[in-house]
């Protein structure tokens, strides 16, 4: 009746000021305390109790005069454990036993707010675990021999940069006296505290910077231009016609990918509020497709180097469909499958990597790298294949017709191995080096929203025959015709105007 009168108090408690909050957490505290040590009886050797409610879970253990065992076991919760020297204690008093009782709340931290820690810098404070009880009652002598370990599993996600703090309440606040961090990782801490009282794990982080309007409102204006060229490159990709040498499978599928991208992206980041506050696996699933997405754009990126390489080392086998090296749909499969494998891997090994604070992969554990390993591996890919094309380029040159301006070719070719470079991976690999610096955090933003500008440009407007179309279709488009048997470049054009 206590506990389920305790969690009305929970339930009512949203709006009450800090001292009634400070106030009802001791009611709350020393209730429950009181109605345990009900449960502790005399015993010859040992025995233990336990139960668990929906918001508390509890823990005894008793010792006596012939208990037989060289040390207590460790006293388990679902979230937190304790190690105490109980027979010690027991030896320490005439009657030679002694009891412990090991509490652990679910819901504590609504009244016992970690605002209550009392720092002197403006910092953010998190609850990193259950707020846990430990007493000895019914014990006449209770001096520790020991200092008591408690482990907190970490009940949220773990900032590498934050700071944490082992507190125990005293009446009305938080404070660390006694206590102190002996083991911690991105899972849990190990604290130790020279004293039994209530007991939490508290981390303090820096307040992030108050948004920037003119930052979002770049963010905001960024992508949207690039999602207007990803979908100009798109119909360029599908209504123009190409030459036959021409194979604009990966390009169309890294437009697709990428538009999608940042489509969700910006939607998510619209209405992130609204996800975060009404349902946290929605968050999840978005950061896992963003990661399926941005990955699967990078498969398609170096499919495409892949594909130049290809056609720079062997121009008679890429120059006709007959020949073509790779089909299309193994390159859809290949596209997309890999991107699936790593996402698929990644949620099996770490299930709860998905879903932080922005929608996107968690920073602890790890996980990160599930997206930054296969990144770094395809930007060191494409980095290798832009050499040999470089290289192989040179030796082609010689063998071309006499007739073509050496020179001139020279610099077109390098011209768009350059710009494919770029969009390949160069606006990726600035994001290692941002580092909160604005300048490149604003370079990074541009130039990573504006892939979709950089493919229309590159593929579409540099292109004299698409070029070409574009004048007729706007010249038909002016005159009220249609644009019709628009001529295309012959088959045996040049090696840049297929490429």
């Amino acid at each position: 009746m206590v506990f389920k009168t305790s969690e009305k108090i929970f339930e009512s408690s949203s709006s009450a000021n800090p001292t009634e909050l400070a106030s009802y957490g001791n009611l709350v505290l020393k209730t429950t305390e009181e109605l345990i040590s009900a449960l502790v009886k005399l015993t010859k050797e040992s025995d233990n109790v336990s139960f668990s409610l929906a918001d508390v879970e509890v823990k005894i253990f008793m010792v006596g005069p012939r208990v037989t065992l060289d040390k207590i076991p460790r006293l388990d919760t679902t979230n937190s454990s304790v190690d105490i020297d109980l027979i010690g204690i027991a030896n320490n008093n005439y009657e030679r036993s002694a009891a412990v009782a090991f509490m652990s709340y679910n819901t504590m931290e609504n009244l016992l707010k970690p605002d209550f820690y009392i720092t002197p810098n403006d910092t953010i404070k998190t609850m990193m675990s259950t707020v846990i009880s430990a007493t000895l009652p019914r014990t006449t002598n209770t001096t520790l021999t020991k200092p008591v370990n408690f482990t907190f599993q970490h009940i949220r996600e773990f900032d590498p940069n934050g700071s944490l703090s082992c507190v125990y309440w005293n009446i009305s606040e938080w404070i660390v006296d006694g206590c102190s961090v002996l083991e911690t990782n991105s899972s849990y801490t190990v604290c130790s505290c020279d004293h039994l009282s209530t007991f939490a794990l508290i981390m303090q982080t820096s307040r992030p910077p108050e948004d920037d309007p003119l930052m979002k409102l770049l963010s905001l204006v960024c992508v949207i231009v690039g999602l207007v060229f990803f979908s100009l490159a798109l119909l360029s990709f599908a209504l123009c016609r190409w030459s036959p040498g021409v194979n604009n499978v990966a390009r169309i599928n890294i437009c697709i990918s990428l538009l999608l991208a940042h489509l969700l992206f910006l939607l998510t980041q619209q209405f992130l509020s609204a996800i975060q506050r009404h349902s946290q696996v929605l968050c999840a699933v978005i950061s896992g497709l963003l990661h399926f997405l941005f990955l699967s754009g990078f498969v398609w990126m170096f499919i495409e180097a892949v594909m130049l390489f290809i056609c720079v080392k062997n121009l008679s086998q890429i120059s006709s469909r007959k020949k073509e090296v790779l089909s299309s749909g193994f390159l859809c499969v290949i596209g997309y499958l890999v991107a699936m494998v790593v996402v698929c891997v990644s949620a099996g090994l770490v299930p709860d990597g998905y879903g932080s604070e922005h929608c996107w992969i968690k920073q602890d554990k790890g996980f990160i790298w599930s997206f930054m390993g296969p990144v770094c591996v395809i930007l060191a890919l494409n980095t290798i294949l832009f050499i040999r094309v470089v290289i192989s380029l040179s030796s082609t040159l010689k063998s071309l017709n006499a007739e073509v301006s050496q020179m001139k070719q020279t610099k077109i070719m390098v011209f768009k191995t350059l710009a494919q470079c770029v969009v390949l991976g160069c606006p990726w690999i600035l994001g290692f080096f941002t580092n909160n610096s604005k300048v490149l955090e604003i370079l990074f933003l541009i130039l990573n929203s504006q892939q979709g500008t950089f493919i229309f440009l590159i593929y579409c407007v540099l292109n004299n025959e698409v070029r070409q179309q574009y004048k007729a279709f706007f010249r038909c488009l002016c005159c009220g015709c249609k644009p019709n048997n628009i001529k295309t470049v012959p088959q045996n054009a040049s090696f840049m105007s297929r490429s």
